[in-house]
């Protein structure tokens, strides 16, 4: 498939990225490599980045785009071994790395990935369709209590155990095997009075809590984003585009603690634990995508972006 992406908060992450011309980037979610481009481009073209994406068609359709670039290495994996993968590749310390969390356009729009409620297909949602399990074997070999956390807490759904209830009634007289298929039955356990007033489609939030636990999203994001501070020179920065609460809430949490790491009693007159801030957060919180993005793209008006400075640790 042409794997095609309009990078959302482009113009935001030119904005916080520091931009060298001899800087070192890390881009760990590559996706159709459209920030790696901009970045390295606002850099003249001499900047060393490397990109990392488990999504096979991603990484031969952005090293296609990127290889004008001297200094662009395409690193196949998954940006939660980021640190891992940069060492191997002999990485020097980082001006600024990228995160743009969820799933990309391509994915989303050519039906047999599996990822869209709008169309029938094979119920698969793996980042990386060569590894782990798809999501028709999730639905039709987990327990009714584990579907039910799983869209109760990836997809903060209400009406979670009745989706899971049905997910299970429906693999009784035939396994799950296609989206609308999980699509049904997400309809089938949700009131018609319900489905009405809802102003989304009813089973996106399924959709996402299954597609997360799928690709094991949230439970390594916290360290993923440890780690690549880590990865980061003093003044260097870490920008992280997020799609939805939950991956949010991580990214907000672990820059905050990593502002804020002292562990002392609130009272206590001088600190006594020794931790030390790592970074400091820039930005006043969230930045969101433009009016005039939204209109031109709908898809980002969920979309928002975090940044924070390394710094320098005496």
């Amino acid at each position: 498939m042409e794997f095609v992406h309009e990078p959302v908060l482009l113009q935001e992450v030119l904005q916080w990225m520091p931009m060298d011309p001899h800087g070192v980037y890390c881009d760990g979610t590559l996706g159709g490599g459209g920030h790696s481009n901009a970045i390295l481009e606002a850099c003249g073209g001499e900047a060393t980045l490397y990109g990392i994406d488990r999504d096979p068609e991603a990484m031969a359709a952005a090293t296609a785009r990127l290889q004008k670039y001297p200094n662009f290495h395409g690193l196949s994996g998954n940006f939660h071994d980021a640190a891992q993968l940069l060492q191997q590749a002999g990485a020097a310390p980082l001006t600024g790395a990228l995160l743009d969390l969820g799933v990309s356009s391509p994915q989303l729009d050519h039906a047999e990935r599996g990822f869209s409620y709008h169309e029938d297909a094979p119920l698969d949602m793996r980042m990386n369709p060569t590894q782990g399990m798809t999501a028709a074997e999730l639905c039709n070999t987990a327990s009714e209590a584990e579907l039910t956390r799983i869209i109760r807490d990836y997809g903060e759904d209400k009406w979670a155990a009745r989706i899971a209830h049905m997910i299970c009634e429906h693999r009784q007289t035939k396994p799950l095997a296609t989206t609308f298929d999980l699509v049904h039955a997400v309809d089938a356990a949700i009131p018609k009075a319900v489905r009405r007033k809802d102003e989304g489609h009813p089973a996106r939030r399924t959709f996402q809590a299954i597609r997360i636990a799928v690709n094991d999203e949230l439970d390594p994001l916290d360290k993923a984003l440890c780690d690549l501070i880590q990865c980061l020179k003093p003044g260097g920065r870490l920008l992280v585009i997020t799609f939805h609460s939950l991956e949010d809430r991580i990214v907000k949490r672990c820059f905050q603690r990593m502002q804020n790491p002292c562990i002392c009693p609130p009272k206590a007159p001088i600190c006594t634990c020794g931790r030390k801030p790592q970074v400091k957060v820039l930005a006043k919180g969230a930045v969101p995508p433009s009016e005039e993005e939204v209109a031109r793209n709908p898809r980002a008006r969920s979309a928002k972006l975090r940044v924070c400075e390394k710094l320098e640790v005496r």
